[in-house]
């Protein structure tokens, strides 16, 4: 809970002040068109970075920004014995667009394993959190906690599902965007954080993403895990810490997984 307060007070502070205030000097392309980052993704790392030198001294601190200024710096998650791994603004592209869809999110790594994961959303003041072995649950900052379940399995017809499409493949997206006919519903929302939220919460059956920086999907994947979901790359290995690609696919179960799998993404 420590923890979900540092990024409480970090996106209240440095995030939301800016929202919908960005003029063209704050926001910058990073690699490409659609990555961005801005003055408040800076801000809000900075804030949260600042707070665990102070309160866990001997953590690693693995910042999606601090990562972009030294990027040798995600090589040293894998054997950390302690880190806190940390999006200050997942969803920058809605965010700098003035889309209330964002999120800042946390996980806590430890020796090459996810134990903790947290997605602070700002608009709704709440968190969605895990601990490996504790469940997951919704958090509110009056103290109420609700635990989180998947949605029941459906037919692969009537599954709602969010997809990643700008990460697929290259010579697989017109196959698989073909294959997602296959399904009732699939969405976009630029946003890991919150289609994580969608799917814990039980309305979607499943999820899949193909670019795995560890900021997006560490504490997502735990916290999918936590709520009696099925999460496994493509090659259906585990997926870890250390892995920044090879897709990841998670699901309500083991068989709708496998379905999807087999029917959908076949890449």
């Amino acid at each position: 809970m420590e923890l979900a307060g540092i990024l409480r007070d970090a996106a209240r502070a440095e995030a939301l002040p800016r929202f919908r205030r960005l003029d063209a000097s704050m926001v910058h392309t990073k690699t490409e068109a659609i990555d961005l980052v801005t003055e408040a993704d800076v801000a809000t790392e900075e804030a949260i970075k600042a707070r665990l030198a102070q309160v866990m001294p001997d953590a690693l601190f693995v910042g999606e920004e601090s990562v972009a200024a030294d990027p040798a710096l995600l090589g040293r998650l894998a054997d950390a014995d302690f880190a806190v791994v940390v999006d200050p603004i997942d969803g920058t592209a809605n965010y700098a667009a003035g889309l209330p869809l964002f999120a800042t999110m946390a996980a806590v790594v430890s020796k090459g394993e996810t134990i903790a994961g947290i997605i602070y959303d700002p608009m709704g003041d709440d968190w969605m959190m895990a601990e490996k072995g504790a469940g997951a649950w919704l958090r509110r900052p009056n103290g109420e906690a609700v635990r989180m379940q998947v949605a029941a399995p459906l037919p692969l017809a009537e599954m709602v599902g969010c997809v990643s499409v700008s990460y697929l493949p290259a010579d697989r997206r017109a196959e698989v965007l073909s294959n997602l006919a296959k399904v009732r519903v699939v969405s976009n929302f630029r946003c890991a954080g919150h289609e994580y939220r969608t799917l814990v919460s039980g309305h979607a059956q499943f999820g899949c993403w193909n670019k795995l920086m560890p900021w997006d999907h560490l504490g997502g994947a735990l916290m999918s895990q936590e709520a009696n979901a099925y999460a496994a790359r493509l090659d259906g290995q585990p997926y870890r810490p250390s892995h920044v690609d090879g897709g990841l696919l998670v699901a309500v179960d083991k068989d709708a997984w496998d379905e999807l799998r087999r029917q959908v993404f076949t890449f």
